[in-house]
């Protein structure tokens, strides 16, 4: 019986002693790791960058010399080198990836943050890198300064992005300021010969569903060979097709309104499409009508995105009418389950586009299935096939492995796969066992080699013994016209072990109607009910009850923060009249 599942598709060999910065800045023709070694057509120069506020367009010759800069000036002024972290707390920018890159120039980790954090969030993540400066946004100076404070760095170690904000820097240096100082100066560093499988590039830290976030260590040839990796997988530089039909082409347009400091936004939606000779239009912080706009005026054709912005086309019909987006070709899901329901709306939104999900972690740097590329749909709940080089494992409950068909925790090993936990042994055993990362999520494999991810393990819930996934409860919920997002947990239950509670996000309308009485907020209760007894099977009624709330809790790769909601959950139990 077969226990390993794995493609037949092999990998070139990767030279192991590039950085990142040197592989995708100047190895001139890597893209014949994908092609055969057969010269590439349609490669005309087009900007890397196109800045979302002024159109500004950023080429290679650009971003070279700029990540140039920075590295000559993060040397001479603070002494960055061989392993120093240099934390991002930033927002999208578009030199954003000029300080990754000039950091790895010196040898350096680079750690993203997210800059929502409060002080003590981000004073953990400080102090797990040790990080020797801060790079931060203006918008979040404030939380920077207090950071550093706490963290015994000295101000001037806390250098500002520079953008239009009422916030004041003007006691801080900038980011383009240091560029022009060390262009102004001859050069001071010379790069670090490197072996990329355990050379530390970026320490980004894991979702925190499971107590506080884990350093995930990733070298540099993880981002390197996952690129690769898609790069084969999705055919890119091949001409697999007619030139209209192919997937990635040197030219299109994607948009990146995925955060930089998360491991999608990272590896796949910049690191991938620049290494497809695409451009990428910067967006600094997600807005839906802002998305909107952009993809009309720059024509968008490639969007990389999380199920709760593929929510937003389909609860917004009449919004999404009103611009042309008929350039988009590709629309690639990642970072949580898409329910069937919302996976057959966003096919109708776009009926040209290619449209299908993808599966990573950060512990894998990152996606090890996507859908393939002879689907210009993917299978509706599924993950996609098997990238080349990833192989996984089924471990079912009784400790065995399955095979074809049979659901249990998914193990995968991938040669983009991190190092494990940074100064955390006891964690990286447990996660990374001999290689592998245990994923905790409940999968099965099919005879295509199709990935399905089912749930979190410890989030299905088992009701009178039956499995219950709270992710296709909130597939049906979200389908009911009152309701803009949801979250399902399970709460005790004498009875039945478990039963399915819904935390429910009405739209503006119901709101309105909810707020006018008891009595309509019952009604609207009973039609949700309703629509999920009229469509499931009766152990998976919503027999927990439903609560409104204004807001269901995410990280920053949309993933749905069900903890949080089962603190919420007891809070209630104990006292009904809670507010949420």
């Amino acid at each position: 019986m077969m226990n390993v599942f794995e493609t037949t598709e092999t990998l070139p060999v990767i030279p192991h002693n590039l950085s990142i910065p040197q592989f995708f800045l100047d190895y001139e023709g890597n893209e014949r790791f994908v092609n055969d070694g057969q010269p590439v057509q349609g490669l005309e120069p087009n900007p890397w960058f196109i800045e979302e506020k002024t159109g500004r367009r950023i080429g290679l010759d650009e971003v070279r010399s700029r990540t140039f800069g920075f590295a000559n000036a993060l040397s001479t002024r603070y002494n960055i080198g061989k392993d120093d972290v240099v934390l991002i707390f930033s927002r999208n920018h578009v030199d954003y990836p000029v300080a990754i890159w000039a950091v790895h120039r010196l040898g350096g980790i680079v750690s993203g943050a997210n800059p929502d954090f409060v002080s003590d969030e981000l004073l953990y993540q400080i102090q797990i890198c040790n990080a020797k400066l801060i790079l931060v946004h203006p918008d979040a100076l404030e939380t920077a300064v207090a950071a550093a404070r706490r963290a015994g760095i000295t101000l001037d170690r806390v250098v500002v992005f520079n953008v239009d904000s009422q916030k004041s820097t003007e006691d801080f240096l900038s980011i383009s300021a240091l560029i022009e100082e060390g262009l102004s100066q001859p050069s001071h560093f010379v790069e670090p010969k490197i072996d990329a499988r355990t050379k530390l590039a970026f320490l980004s830290f894991s979702s925190g569903t499971t107590g506080k976030p884990k350093a995930v260590a990733i070298p540099h040839y993880s981002v390197i060979i996952n690129v690769i990796q898609m790069a084969i997988h999705f055919k890119v530089f091949r001409e697999h097709a007619p030139w209209h039909e192919r997937r990635f082409r040197p030219g299109d347009i994607a948009i990146q309104v995925l955060p930089m400091y998360h491991i999608y936004g990272l590896i796949l939606n910049l690191h991938f499409i620049l290494y497809s000779r695409m451009s990428l239009v910067l967006v600094e912080k997600f807005a839906f009508v802002r998305m909107l706009e952009l993809i009309e005026r720059y024509r968008i054709s490639h969007l990389m995105v999380v199920p709760p912005h593929v929510v937003l086309f389909c609860k917004q019909p009449q919004l999404v009418r009103k611009y042309a987006l008929d350039s988009v070709r590709f629309i690639m899901v990642g970072a949580a389950p898409l329910s069937n329901e919302v996976n057959h709306q966003i096919f109708n939104i776009f009926p040209e586009a290619h449209i299908g999900q993808a599966y990573g972690m950060t512990e894998t740097a990152t996606s090890i299935s996507a859908f393939p590329i002879t689907q210009n749909r993917g299978t509706a709940g599924s993950a996609g096939s098997l990238e080349p080089g990833v192989r996984v494992r089924i471990l079912k409950e009784d400790g065995t492995f399955g095979t074809f068909n049979e659901p249990g925790e998914l193990l995968v090993w991938s040669p983009s796969n991190a190092l494990g936990y940074y100064k955390n042994e006891e964690a990286t055993r447990e996660t990374f066992p001999n290689g592998w990362v245990r994923t905790g999520d409940e999968a099965k494999i099919d005879e295509n080699l199709q990935l399905w991810v089912m749930d979190r393990m410890k989030e299905i819930m088992k009701v009178r013994g039956f499995q219950v996934a709270p992710a296709e409860l909130e597939g049906c919920i979200l389908d009911h016209p009152d309701v803009t997002d949801a979250c399902v947990v399970g709460i005790p239950d004498d009875y039945s072990g478990e039963v399915p509670l819904a935390f429910v996000v009405l739209t503006e309308e119901a709101s309105t109607r909810v707020q006018r009485g008891v009595e309509e907020g019952a009604k609207v209760k009973a039609s949700i009910h309703k629509h999920v007894s009229d469509n499931k099977v009766y152990y998976k009624r919503l027999a927990g009850g439903i609560e409104f709330c204004s807001t269901i809790p995410k990280n920053p790769s949309g993933k749905l923060l069900r903890r949080v909601l089962r603190e919420k959950a007891k809070a209630l139990r104990k006292n009904p009249t809670a507010k949420l």
